[in-house]
């Protein structure tokens, strides 16, 4: 039997967080000029830096250098923390679409450390 290696979409941080950056940009691209050109941009980069990151940390070789991308993600899902926040109080967000992205952003740590700890644990090098 073929033994099975995992790949990018096996990871759920990873395909959590791409759905996410997806759902936000979509958000983002009906806001008016002066809220893409501000709050959007950043959020919509921040959010794009969490996936990106696990995607890039999956592809390195050594368990150092995955995790760095792993903790990478983790900083970036905290700044869009931020950005939520700030779409929030600036009315740019609806209750419901700020409960949506804020609750996706919360599970998140969780899958980004069991992801470093699976990482730590299971490589050698």
């Amino acid at each position: 039997m073929a033994k099975k290696y995992l790949t990018l979409n096996d990871v759920e941080a990873y395909k959590k967080a791409f759905q996410l950056s997806n759902d936000v940009w979509e958000l983002v691209a009906h806001w008016d000029y002066f809220a893409k050109d501000t709050v959007g941009k950043q959020f919509v980069r921040a959010i794009d830096s969490i996936s990106a990151n696990i995607a890039e940390g999956f592809g390195r070789y050594h368990k150092k250098d995955k995790i760095k991308f792993y903790l990478y993600a983790r900083g970036s899902l905290y700044e869009c923390l931020d950005w939520c926040e700030k779409a929030k109080v600036r009315k740019l967000v609806t209750q419901q679409q700020y409960a949506h992205i804020y609750a996706q952003l919360k599970d998140l740590p969780y899958l980004i450390n069991s992801l470093i700890k699976y990482t730590n644990e299971k490589l050698t090098t």
